[in-house]
This record gives C-alpha cells, sequence and structure tokens, in this order.
C-alpha cells in the first residue's frame, strides 16, 4: 500500500505543501503567500493560486486570484516567484478575507485581462 503521507517528489508536491508557501517578487521580496489554490473541476488542473497580504494577523487581509502560470517555483528561495511587484498585485482584482469571491467567467477574464494572460479555459497548450 502507498504511503499517504508523502509530500513531494522531484517535480509534484501536495496541495498543503503550497498553501502558505511566500511568493517573491522580481527583487527577491517576499509580497505575499498563497492562501488557497482554485482548481478547474474537470481537468484538476490549478487554475489560481489566491495570495494573500495586507492587515495584521490574518485580520484585513485582501485576496488575490492571480493565473497560476503567473507563479514560477524558485528552489533557491523555497518559494515561488511572480514577475510583478507587490503594488502590481495589489492594483488587481482582489477581494476581501471576509467575502466570498465571484468565480464567474467575467471575474475569470478580468484577472486574465489584468494579467495579461489567456482566459482560463482558452486553449495554451
Amino acid at each position: 500500500m502507498q504511503n499517504p503521507n508523502i509530500k513531494l517528489t522531484h517535480n509534484l508536491v501536495a496541495s498543503d505543501m503550497v498553501v502558505g508557501t511566500s511568493v517573491y517578487d522580481p527583487n527577491d521580496q517576499k509580497i505575499g503567500s498563497v492562501e488557497r489554490l482554485i482548481l478547474e473541476k474537470t481537468s484538476g488542473r490549478v487554475s489560481y493560486a489566491v495570495l494573500s497580504f495586507g492587515g495584521f494577523l490574518g485580520l484585513g487581509e485582501d485576496y488575490y486570484p492571480v493565473p497560476w502560470q503567473m507563479l514560477t517555483y524558485d528552489e533557491s528561495l523555497g518559494g515561488f516567484r511572480i514577475n510583478l511587484t507587490k503594488d502590481q498585485v495589489e492594483s488587481a482584482p482582489k477581494y476581501h478575507a471576509n467575502e466570498e469571491y465571484d468565480w464567474s467567467s467575467d471575474n475569470g477574464r478580468r484577472i486574465s485581462d489584468y494579467y495579461g494572460v489567456p482566459p482560463f479555459g482558452a486553449a495554451t497548450m
């Protein structure tokens, strides 16, 4: 029987190890962390990483849905890198911690347009 406690391999990682991982800008400055992953129901592919920052002790924190393809894992940092500054991410579509986000296709297009990537579900491969 396989051990369900194995967390990663050379190219795989368990989702609980991604949540909480730091996200860095191009200058190696931490700009936030991964709060949650949003998966496409049918394919199981990760569509968005929701970044969190702001607030104090989780109060007043904002959440920023970022297309998954915007993040790359950087082993030297032990976290993800995004080719944007914190100010650029702060100007992106967001929602507050005490709100439910509307994951409609219209909001998906707003996110894609902001980051300049194809909308979720568009043929990218």
